[in-house]
């Protein structure tokens, strides 16, 4: 039977929490290379990129508020504190003087990485039977997975 958040055990909650803070630091760190990217991007595709480096730091910065609220439902601590963030990320910060086509290559990287974050984090709910967050992993994986092709395709041709 699925379980809401409070009434999950505490190891579970636990569990889930500390995976939702790995994706909130991810993606934190995700949006601030996004958003470097998106002020410093040059070349003959600047228009384009310029446009998808903004569109992909706004829905992260919605997604990690989701994500961090459903931590703060599981009754736990959300990190916001950016030097824990960047400690616990598996991305990279970058300081936005990479070639345009470097800026696209880290930030297809760190979006594959974001939605295999994102589908460790949906394995874990799974097993405590939080569908929610299971949900809430399922729809922040494809986002990033969506992101990755984008990017992905200014690559190829």
């Amino acid at each position: 039977m699925p379980e809401t958040a409070i009434s999950l055990s505490p190891s579970a909650r636990e569990a889930i929490a500390e995976a939702l803070n790995q994706s909130v630091a991810e993606t934190a760190v995700t949006t601030m290379l996004a958003q470097n990217f998106h002020w410093n991007v040059t070349g003959m595709a600047f228009g384009p990129l310029h446009a998808l480096f903004q569109e992909i730091y706004e829905d992260h910065f919605q997604g990690q508020d989701d994500l961090a609220e459903r931590i703060r439902a599981l009754d736990a601590h959300a990190e916001g504190m950016l030097a824990g963030m960047l400690k616990r990320s598996k991305v990279e910060e970058a300081d936005g003087t990479q070639s345009d086509k470097e800026m696209i290559e880290r930030l297809m990287k760190a979006e594959e990485q974001l939605a295999s974050t994102l589908s460790g984090l949906e394995h874990i709910a799974s097993e405590a039977g939080d569908t929610l967050t299971e949900d809430l992993a399922i729809e922040r994986g494809r986002t990033h997975e969506k992101f990755a092709w984008m990017l992905r395709a200014h690559l190829q041709g």
